[in-house]
């Protein structure tokens, strides 16, 4: 039983491999089943065996993606000195995580636009949400109530997904999500303070 298991595991791990390298190299519409399959070197029959579309592979590659970027951004953050030092570290390795060459065209770009904006978003928020409500809740309930604490979290949230956006087409990346990162440490070193 546990080498099948394993064999499965092994498959579906070949699969989104074979997934992400074309789809970072070509992009959604312009791969096949086909070609994941001879990517991963499985049959396409193993690839429907575990998935029943190309968009459900898509699906579980971005929520594991987010998952392997969230992972880097609480051992980057949990390095701060102090809340707005962790959410600085954070967002700057969030910045530049996801609008890295082999991430961007999938997160940024053929994820919304193949699984919608709801569940591109819910992938995201099951990430990083808490990521950022934990810091913030501590800090801001002793100032405002738990609604006001929520409008800002999800303030902070559009503001963390346009910053990415920019830095995703902009011509110096890593700079732009530095300056991306201070200008949210502008806008939160006041209510964190």
């Amino acid at each position: 039983m546990i080498a099948q298991s394993k064999r499965r595991a092994d498959t579906i791990a070949a699969i989104l491999h074979g997934a992400r390298t074309l789809f970072t190299a070509q992009g959604f519409d312009d791969t096949s089943v086909d070609a994941i399959a001879s990517e991963a070197d499985v049959g396409k029959g193993a690839v429907y065996h575990h998935f029943a579309s190309k968009e459900e592979i898509l699906d579980r590659l971005v929520d594991a993606m987010q998952n392997e970027i969230a992972g880097e951004v609480v051992a980057v953050a949990s390095k701060g000195k102090d809340v707005l030092d962790s959410i600085g570290r954070g967002t700057f390795k969030y910045l530049t995580a996801i609008t890295a060459p082999g991430t961007r065209r999938i997160l940024l770009v053929d994820g919304p636009a193949v699984l919608g904006w709801e569940r591109w978003r819910e992938i995201d928020h099951k990430y990083f949400a808490a990521l950022m409500r934990g810091p913030l809740d501590a800090q801001l309930r002793k100032r405002m109530n738990s609604r006001e604490v929520q409008a800002v979290g999800h303030l902070i949230a559009g503001a963390m997904m346009e910053a990415a956006l920019v830095c995703a087409t902009s011509a110096k990346p890593a700079r732009t999500a530095r300056d991306m990162t201070d200008g949210l440490l502008i806008l939160l070193k006041p209510l964190l303070a």
